[in-house]
């Protein structure tokens, strides 16, 4: 079936159907249908790994399943080798990959490239959705950012009464300009409440203190630990501040929705006094150094997001390449590698029962068997003629009588014949 005959069949489909289609033609359009949706092309899927296999070939086969459903799929050798887990039966996972049709076998699965514990990833995506709906919006924009005012007398600080960012801080204002006057707004910085916190202390500082400048800190943590500042609240709450306000959240690697709403954003809480405190030639220097550590992230970070494009593409790419039909035609060996081993298996079995049933029919046709239930056989000791008939025997006939522990001889005397 070509391409006109499937446009010809979506034209017509108010219609009753009246063509008859090969299962090759059906199968080949359900998988051309599932190739040019974007999305079953770039998807992510969770769920327990069960039937897991791994044959010769350096392929892995397995299922996807979760309480409604299951989902066949496969990885190939050349994606096994960049696997940094190791998957087993049972344990729950998020697969990345391609939806297509295997139609040998006439059933959809998915094509893995990539695999990594179930749950890691998520906060990323929200991440990744807040920033796309926030950016949207313009809370990001250049030109809504506020400048740092070059004289500062009055500083606001958010952050954690108990945490080391705080001492840092004050620390650090106190060695470079010990005439400013420091206000502590103390929030939880981590957990379900911190969000709250968080905007609860900048609306005070804005309503009753009015800082030249606003330090919002907290130390490092992974991307659980600081999620409070990707919060939505959060981030409208520094947009809406009344004051410059300044980030200072986790470690120099470490970026938050807070630090791209900020109007100044500091690799460190440290970082964050400085940059709030009298400037120097030195500290000039110093800031332009995070200012480079940031556009390197930055730059990486963009790196990073165009690498993945470019292997997304690079994988449609590959769909539409000879490699498929050798996936496939691997695919296809290794189903038929197991049917053939299973079919000698089965072959093996069949002739042992066959055999022992010969063995068991030539065993009840052995004459000597005949014997051991008390039955002879009666020979003439002259020429070893078998005798079936009396006729065979005339008086003084000498006769040899075997059974089943051995021979002796008799002498005919006499006979009686019977008639049947």
């Amino acid at each position: 079936m070509n391409k006109g005959m499937l446009a010809n069949m979506s034209s017509l489909s108010i219609f009753k159907s009246t063509i008859s289609l090969s299962v090759s033609d059906l199968t080949r359009y359900l998988r051309q249908l599932m190739e040019s949706d974007e999305i079953l092309q770039n998807v992510w899927v969770q769920g327990e790994v069960s039937n897991l296999a791994r044959p010769a070939s350096g392929h892995i086969y397995f299922t996807l399943k979760d309480a409604g459903a299951s989902l066949r799929c496969v990885m190939w050798r050349s994606s096994v080798a960049r696997l940094k887990i190791s998957i087993q039966n049972g344990m729950g996972i998020e697969a990345h990959g391609n939806i297509n049709v295997y139609e040998i076998a006439g059933q959809y699965q998915l094509n893995t490239d990539t695999i990594r514990p179930k749950g890691e990833g998520f906060l990323h995506q929200e991440f990744m959705r807040l920033k796309i709906l926030l950016e949207a919006e313009g809370l990001f924009d250049k030109e809504r950012k506020r400048p740092i005012p070059e004289s500062i007398k009055k500083i606001g600080i958010v952050t954690s009464l108990t945490g080391a960012a705080l001492q840092d801080i004050l620390n650090t204002l106190k060695r470079r300009n010990p005439m400013l006057e420091v206000v502590v707004a103390g929030t939880l910085v981590q957990g379900e409440g911190a969000p709250d916190g968080v905007v609860e202390a900048l609306q005070l500082l804005n309503q009753i203190v009015s800082p030249d400048l606003i330090l919002i800190a907290r130390g490092g943590g992974s991307i659980e630990d600081l999620w409070a500042f990707n919060d939505e609240r959060v981030v409208r709450a520094i947009a809406a501040s009344k004051s410059p306000v300044i980030t200072g959240v986790g470690h120099e690697t470490d970026f938050t929705l807070s630090d791209f709403v900020a109007d100044l954003r500091s690799p460190t809480p440290t970082a964050a006094a400085e940059m709030a405190s009298a400037v120097t030639i030195e500290e000039v220097r110093d800031q332009l150094k995070d200012a480079n550590s940031f556009l390197l992230s930055a730059i990486s970070e963009i790196q990073e997001l165009k690498r993945s494009e470019t292997m997304d593409c690079l994988g449609r790419l590959q769909y539409c390449s000879p490699a498929r039909r050798i996936q496939n035609s691997w695919q296809g060996l290794d189903t038929v590698t197991r049917r053939m081993v299973s079919s000698q298996q089965h072959r093996l079995v069949l002739e042992t029962t066959r055999l022992n049933g010969i063995k068991q029919n030539l065993s009840s046709l052995n004459p000597l068997d005949v014997l051991k239930r008390g039955y002879s056989i009666v020979t003439r000791d002259l020429d070893d003629e078998l005798i079936t008939h009396v006729e065979q025997v005339s008086d003084g006939d000498r006769l040899s009588v075997r059974v089943k522990d051995g021979n002796f001889s008799v002498q005919a005397t006499g006979k009686d014949q019977e008639r049947l």
